[in-house]
């Protein structure tokens, strides 16, 4: 039994995942579907590259991830299929998949892209805009399956990237960067602890605001105060104890959060 995961910006409200899920359990019945998000902000392509990054490392190999977060659809975009190590993606050639690809390629994994144009493998008409429903979950389905990759279209490797942010060192620490903000309003930079070097007595600025220190968890402080924490991915969150530190600070992502070491 192959896992296959679903991350798209359709909302709940449509019935757009339903009608994926269907065209899924018709050609391979014997599948399981996962559900990473349907409530990626719409077209939000960064936001659905951070959320499938987070998500697909806990999967078992083999699995197959699709991901419609797609404003290009029905253009000259290419759908694609892709094998990074252990896993299959399906999705857009939009860049999504870049976070993967960057870990992919620091750790050596072996990476294949082939480009979904073998009409065997998508529903019988195609629309020009649900290709989530006519291109991505059959070739996702055919893939649980057994299909091999190469059979679904040409391999190619020049996958489309986006632009990602990279924390910049600095004379006295580093100049990080907002690259997620979750429901709760919490602040994700792309500054990783690992490169503090265990230290947590930092401070950091960000809209006019002022974190002393980094503290275990969120309950360490009081109700309404601003905090400092480690994510689950090893990276630096500002967060505010049972509020929205998205709200309180007016942040978005993309702004600077300067990261201060005190001399010792």
């Amino acid at each position: 039994m192959t896992t296959i995961s679903l991350t798209t910006d359709f909302g709940l409200r449509n019935g757009f995942v339903g009608v994926m899920k269907g065209v899924i359990y018709k050609i391979a019945p014997e599948a399981k579907i996962v559900d990473i998000s349907h409530l990626i902000a719409p077209q939000d392509i960064r936001e659905g590259a951070f959320a499938l990054w987070r998500a697909y490392s806990f999967f078992p190999e083999g699995a197959v991830h699709v991901y419609v977060v797609d404003p290009g659809v029905g253009t000259m975009r290419r759908p694609l299929a892709a094998r990074i190590g252990a896993h299959f993606f399906v999705g857009p050639d939009n860049g999504l998949l870049t976070p993967i690809l960057e870990d992919a390629g620091r750790e050596n994994q072996e990476i294949e892209f082939v480009h979904l144009e073998n009409p065997k493998f998508h529903l019988p008409k195609v629309s020009r805009t649900f290709h989530g429903r006519d291109i991505f979950v059959p070739a996702a389905a055919h893939l649980a399956n057994g299909v091999a990759l190469n059979e679904m279209g040409t391999p190619f490797s020049d996958p489309v990237r986006i632009q990602l942010t990279r924390p910049q060192k600095t004379s006295t620490g580093w100049i990080a960067h907002l690259t997620m903000i979750d429901t709760f309003g919490n602040l994700t930079t792309d500054l990783p602890f690992s490169a503090l070097q265990g230290r947590t007595d930092i401070l950091l600025r960000l809209r006019g605001a002022q974190v002393n220190g980094i503290v275990e968890s969120y309950g360490h402080k009081r109700p309404g105060d601003l905090v400092a924490v480690v994510d689950s991915e090893d990276y630096i969150e500002i967060a505010v104890v049972n509020g929205s530190a998205a709200e309180k600070l007016g942040a978005k992502v993309g702004d600077e959060v300067e990261v201060i070491l005190p001399p010792r």
